[in-house]
Order: structure tokens, then C-alpha cells, then sequence
């Protein structure tokens, strides 16, 4: 078993990816907002003072969404690498995302019926 991991840059594209990701075989996708240090920083710059009211009061906020799942093989994820570059481009460009499959040593719950 295999976290598969997704840090999605544009947030626009985050429903194309679900369904790309479950019409490759992906089951049980969890979606966390991120925002990576870089734009952590680019909000705190001086410049950042003379932004709109939507920016000062949050709704201007630019993040990312991290997208996680447990699946069963490797070749789940290049399926879903595949479908996820049909959506967003080459993830080698810049400004697309980052993704990346960790080996599960162990899974508790109910999980382990689904992929295991």
C-alpha cells in the first residue's frame, strides 16, 4: 500500500483533479488547504500593506490543497499522474503541483478492506 500525496498549486483545477483521480481507480481522496512558505512570506512583504480589502480580510488568501489517499499498487498512481497532467499540464512546469507515493507499512480500519 501507497500514500498518495498531491500539493495542487492552482486550486481552480481542484474538481477536474478529484474526478480524474477517482476515474483512475483512486478511492477515498481527503483534501486539506495548504499554502506553502513562499506565499506565507510573499503576504507578510511590505507590499502586502497596500493590498485590497478582500487580501486584508482574508478572501484575497492564495493557498494550495493537499490531496491524500491510501491505494493499493503504484500503478494507481501513474494512472492518476496521467489523468492528474490531462488537467493541469506537465507537472514538471512550474505552477501545477508536486505529487509523490509513499510505501504504508501498516493500515488500521476500515480502510484495509478497501485497498488491502
Amino acid at each position: 500500500m501507497y500514500l498518495l500525496v498531491m500539493v495542487l498549486d492552482d486550486v481552480s483545477h481542484l474538481g477536474d483533479v478529484l474526478n480524474a483521480w477517482t476515474e483512475a481507480g483512486v478511492p477515498g481522496i481527503t483534501i486539506l488547504e495548504s499554502t506553502g512558505v513562499n506565499r506565507v512570506l510573499q503576504r507578510h512583504m511590505p507590499e502586502a500593506a497596500f493590498a485590497g480589502f478582500s487580501q486584508i480580510f482574508g478572501g484575497g488568501r492564495v493557498g494550495h490543497h493537499t490531496i491524500l489517499s491510501v491505494i493499493g499498487d503504484l500503478a494507481v498512481a501513474e494512472q492518476a499522474v496521467a489523468a492528474t497532467e490531462k488537467v493541469v499540464g506537465a507537472l514538471n512546469e512550474p505552477h501545477t503541483g508536486i505529487v509523490f507515493a509513499l510505501p504504508i507499512a501498516q493500515v488500521w480500519g476500515t480502510l484495509n478492506k478497501v485497498v488491502g
